[in-house]
């Protein structure tokens, strides 16, 4: 049931690191502070290291789910639900992955709207945007992962801009410091949740990784992980000190209004350049999500990738076009948010437990026999 993958369109165990990191790193961090200090407040850090430490778990538990004999989720499927039932649930993972790809897309969009472009349409943003994701898609996975590791490496630099909201720091903001219960903590945990969402699409890109082992994928995906806690944790302390509660509580952009105060004498409005060079990043999360739909589409129905790869850009511009107030983007995104949660944190156990004793049932048959 393995799903064999020739080697001219592998990648190495190393770029692991980039598909999980830049997978994990969308629009979300320009606007998570004003969601996750709602219980928490000055202590939603901790619930930030919370929500890293279950993400570990059920990497673990993918990996786990990877193992002996079924190398992606349709296989997965197949094995545990048979070939109908498995197929239905594949589809079901190919909408929650689609719904992703659509909530970024719409979400960064808005951005643009907003800080840049108030008079563009919806329609051509798309308009462009699909072209350019039609072409890095379909160039093939290397090409995809190629842009991952540069998603990854360029906008690093942007890190040295916390340079400028350190000068304005005030560390009475984090106190008192432990101050909350384990409740108000996980409560808080649940809005840095979706930030960290989009490792799990490693279940249908595993068997394009070129490894000798498990373990040596697995080292590089925990790296990954380990990488999008830092920055998530520095971005949120700098916030955290530079911004009060009440105030944090009524920015929708607080990351943005940060590097709003960074001014050099050869450029006045620098966050136009953030939001532009942030396009190389919220692309990598988009196009993975996508490739992963038409990678189960292919698996499920036998249907050509570039087919299906038109049509769920298509409909993700008509939903863009139909998604204007902003009530129904941020339902997408609750939506959405509430979907990965669930599919990560509650199916993948399941799923987990589900094969658990199907091989103890193969094993006992084959035993008898």
């Amino acid at each position: 049931m393995n799903v064999k993958v020739e080697k001219q369109f592998q990648v190495s165990a190393f770029f692991t690191f980039f598909l999980i990191h830049s997978s994990q790193t969308g629009i979300g961090i320009l606007n998570f502070q004003s969601q996750v200090i709602k219980h928490a407040e000055q202590d939603a850090w901790i619930s930030l290291i919370i929500t890293w430490v279950t993400t570990h778990i059920i990497l673990y538990i993918i990996f786990k789910l990877l193992g002996e004999g079924t190398n992606d989720l349709v296989a997965i499927h197949q094995y545990c639900f048979g070939k109908a039932i498995g197929s239905i649930m594949s589809v079901l993972a190919l909408v929650y992955f689609w719904l992703a790809s659509l909530t970024v897309l719409r979400a960064y969009i808005e951005v643009i709207q907003i800080w840049v472009y108030p008079t563009i349409k919806t329609w051509q943003l798309c308009f462009v945007f699909g072209l350019t994701f039609y072409y890095i898609i379909s160039s093939g996975f290397r090409s995809l992962t190629g842009f991952s590791f540069w998603g990854v490496i360029l906008p690093s630099f942007l890190f040295f801009l916390i340079y400028f909201p350190l000068k304005h720091t005030n560390y009475i903001y984090l106190l008192p410091a432990f101050s909350h219960s384990l409740s108000e903590l996980f409560l808080s945990s649940k809005g840095y949740s979706l930030l960290f969402l989009g490792f799990e699409w490693i279940l249908m890109y595993y068997p394009f990784l070129r490894s000798s082992n498990n373990r040596d994928i697995s080292k590089w995906a925990y790296l990954g992980n380990i990488y999008t806690l830092i920055v998530y944790l520095i971005i949120t302390l700098i916030s955290f000190l530079y911004f009060n509660q009440e105030v944090l509580q009524h920015l929708p952009w607080p990351t943005l209004m940060m590097v709003k105060i960074v001014q050099f004498s050869f450029l006045e409005r620098f966050e136009y350049v953030f939001i532009f060079i942030w396009l190389l990043v919220v692309i990598s999360p988009i196009c993975i999500s996508l490739w992963a739909c038409t990678r189960i589409v292919k698996r499920t129905f036998s249907i050509p990738p570039k087919a299906t790869l038109l049509f769920l850009l298509i409909a993700g511009m008509i939903a863009s076009v139909y998604l204007q107030e902003f009530k129904s983007i941020d339902y997408l995104i609750n939506f959405t948010s509430n979907a990965g949660i669930g599919f990560v944190y509650v199916y993948l156990p399941l799923l987990l437990i589900i094969k658990w004793i199907k091989n103890h049932f193969m094993k006992n048959r084959l035993n008898k026999i």
